[in-house]
């Protein structure tokens, strides 16, 4: 079992930055990939952005490409998310997810609780 931890949420005005963690433990770390997806109000929970195992690879989707980062510490067995310039649209609750495999269609199999992001216009 992995356990995922997320943290770093709250509320932002538009345009501005947050950076959201999520702490790993259970099974070693660096042997799962990581995700980050999010659930707005009403809406379906989509994909946000992906790492692989030692970081040299991401996947973003385009609604935050260029403005989301996804970075990972293996020493520290987190995950993070840093988001800046952020728009009401990106108001959602975000959770963490971690997969034994790498790429956009693969099946997370631990998930984090959540985290709330709101982002007031």
């Amino acid at each position: 079992q992995v356990q995922l931890v997320e943290s770093g949420g709250g509320l932002v005005q538009a345009g501005g930055s947050l950076r959201l963690s999520c702490a790993a433990s259970g099974r070693p770390f660096n042997n799962y990939a990581m995700g980050w997806f999010r659930r707005a109000p009403g809406k379906e929970r989509e994909f946000v952005s992906a790492i692989s195992y030692a970081g040299g690879r991401t996947y973003y989707a385009a609604s935050v490409k260029g403005r989301f980062t996804i970075s990972r510490d293996n020493a520290k067995n987190t995950v993070y998310l840093q988001m800046n310039n952020l728009k009401s649209e990106d108001t959602a609750v975000y959770y963490c997810a971690a997969a034994l495999d790498f790429g956009l269609s693969v099946k997370y199999d631990y998930w984090g609780q959540g985290t709330q992001v709101t982002v007031s216009s």
